[in-house]
């Protein structure tokens, strides 16, 4: 990929997308192609082809999601199946037909089985049920991959997917119902601090095991891929470590530095038991991730702070 290649980024404004952007403008890469929600509705067919025979971009980044914890997924599942399979659809179909010459899908690891193998190969999929609680979600996104592996095989398009694996960091949500687990504990835990709480009570067990990516490292993991001449169809993107959500919890706790007591709800759902991704075929293309998950959640704290001074983080 040339540095003067026309590069879309749907979805440039949320996290991932600005990671994205990012990345490839510290990479030299400055002809870029953005459009907020006002500007262009992914949802619709029409204005997102419109969209693409008028920019021509060479490549396009689908990181463009309604995206959103256990409790958000569940309470808004038709929401979160119709507007992710829609942005996919016409971003893949729109692309093709514009003549788009690369286009990179975006998706999540919880588009594997609920029971798939611990660490999860890309090979497990669509080989058992999905997990309930993000069932829709993960029926779009999977849906979005194979259609984008589909126009590879019968139109040779070099469309192609990555699937990474729980991501916070820069840009992350902190709303207090729809965050996922780790930038919401860092709000409770923050929110607990400032308060003199005495006791933090955090949903589940706490034994799940989780693994966390730091965005910073995807969007390092997009630009390797868009270089690469003949990528794989799709690849998992994560650090191929996981902990307990318990563990998670004390390290955010130790970091934002709350003094008081740790409890777990086992009342409240706890989703999929363990998610941890091979990455051994990434890996086998050069790339690895380099972000601990510890250090990554010191750099968030003192953003999210940074957030709370200047007003762009509201509690």
């Amino acid at each position: 990929m040339d540095s003067d290649s026309k590069i879309f980024v749907a979805g440039h404004r949320g996290m991932v997308g600005s990671a994205v952007v990012r990345r490839l403008k510290a990479s030299g890469f400055s002809n870029l192609v953005t459009a907020t929600r006002s500007e262009l509705d992914l949802t619709n067919e029409a204005a997102t082809l419109d969209f693409l025979q008028t920019h021509r971009p060479d490549v396009v980044v689908n990181s463009a999601a309604k995206v959103g914890g256990i409790h958000a997924n569940n309470t808004y599942p038709a929401e979160f199946l119709h507007e992710n399979l829609a942005m996919g659809l016409n971003l893949v179909h729109g692309s093709w037909k514009a003549g788009v010459g690369r286009l990179l899908n975006l998706g999540s690891t919880c588009i594997y089985p609920r029971e798939a193998p611990q660490p999860i190969p890309e090979s497990s999929l669509l080989t058992s049920p999905l997990e309930k609680t993000n069932e829709a979600y993960a029926l779009a996104k999977i849906a979005i991959l194979k259609l984008c592996e589909y126009y590879r095989k019968q139109y040779g398009a070099l469309f192609h997917s990555a699937m990474p694996t729980n991501l916070y960091g820069t840009g992350d949500n902190y709303h207090p119902e729809n965050s996922h687990v780790l930038p919401g504990l860092i709000r409770r835990f923050h929110e607990a601090t400032q308060n003199d709480a005495e006791e933090v009570v955090v949903w589940g067990t706490g034994t799940p095991l989780r693994e966390f990516l730091h965005v910073d490292d995807l969007a390092a993991a997009v630009l390797h891929l868009l270089e690469l001449e003949n990528p794989p169809e799709w690849v998992n993107v994560g650090t191929g470590v996981d902990c307990s959500i318990r563990e998670l919890a004390e390290t955010i706790a130790e970091v934002v530095g709350f003094k008081g007591q740790l409890t777990f709800d086992p009342s409240k759902p706890d989703g999929t038991p363990r998610k941890l991704t091979d990455i051994s075929r990434i890996r086998e293309t050069g790339w690895a991730p380099k972000i601990a998950l510890r250090e990554g959640i010191e750099r968030t704290y003192g953003e999210f702070q940074e957030g709370l001074r200047d007003e762009t983080v509201r509690l």
